[in-house]
């Protein structure tokens, strides 16, 4: 089977082989055969976040310092005051095609899929972005995009010692008390999968912090799906709604009910 446009010719173009057509129950089995490699998938991305999550740490001894809406800030005030801190590194500077209107378009598209900060919030988590472009520049950008991600510029050599001199790039830190390490980083096609919740707790040290996970001893973890709220509906050390815990709970055991394929 070959496709084409409505009067029956491929304007020139050589035509697409598409798959072939089928009944629904030759699809439902195609579609149970790819199911097994997609959840061996899953559990080989389960596997390496639980790998990550046991990755040496890099103590950071040198102080940065950014700019931010309200004035300077250090790089423990970028935490805002909880635990862990993903810093994507925005091209968004001089020089950098589409300034001052635009960032680079690659990173524009990966602001483009970050979800609402406040589920990272929620899980003691800070996203940030960071880029070379002064406030207010930064500022007119976050309004025409309607972007709602914090974002900082970088003053001294923060992207080019953590491996982002130009271009894109996601570290993440560690703060415990007035100490700073650096856990982990991604670059280049590793940022693709980012701006969803799930796979930025899966780059983090504590990971998504729900009991199934595979973490060292000690690691802090509460009840599976029993965190999650509204995005509006957090609120700092409040148990988890007692309403979505039964509810939860009956999906979870319709789900164990039912029967496999």
């Amino acid at each position: 089977m070959t496709t084409s446009d409505e009067n029956g010719s491929n304007s020139g173009q050589r035509a697409m082989r598409t798959p072939p057509v089928v009944s629904q129950q030759e699809w439902e089995t195609a579609r149970e055969q790819l199911l097994v490699k997609e959840k061996a998938h899953t559990r080989a991305r389960d596997a390496l976040a639980a790998e990550r999550r046991r990755m040496p740490w890099m103590a950071v001894d040198k102080s940065y310092a950014f700019e931010g809406p309200s004035g300077k800030l250090s790089l423990a005030d970028l935490f805002d005051g909880r635990r862990q801190l993903i810093v994507y590194r925005a091209f968004y500077e001089p020089g950098v095609f589409g300034w001052p209107e635009h960032a680079c378009r690659g990173c524009s598209m990966v602001a483009d899929q970050v979800a609402h900060v406040a589920h990272l919030n929620a899980r003691d988590t800070t996203l940030v972005f960071v880029s070379r472009a002064p406030q207010a520049d930064i500022a007119r950008l976050k309004a025409r995009m309607g972007w709602q991600i914090p974002w900082f510029t970088i003053t001294d050599s923060f992207d080019t010692d953590f491996g982002v001199g130009e271009w894109h790039g996601t570290n993440v830190f560690y703060r415990d008390g007035n100490r700073i390490f650096r856990t982990y980083f991604i670059n280049n096609r590793g940022d693709e999968q980012m701006g969803g919740t799930w796979n930025y707790l899966d780059i983090t040290p504590l990971g998504r912090q729900e009991v199934w996970e595979d973490s060292p001893e000690g690691y802090p973890q509460t009840p599976t799906y029993k965190w999650w709220n509204w995005h509006d509906s957090y609120v700092d050390d409040a148990p988890p709604d007692r309403k979505w815990v039964e509810v939860s709970d009956a999906g979870e055991a319709a789900f164990r009910n039912k029967p496999q394929t």
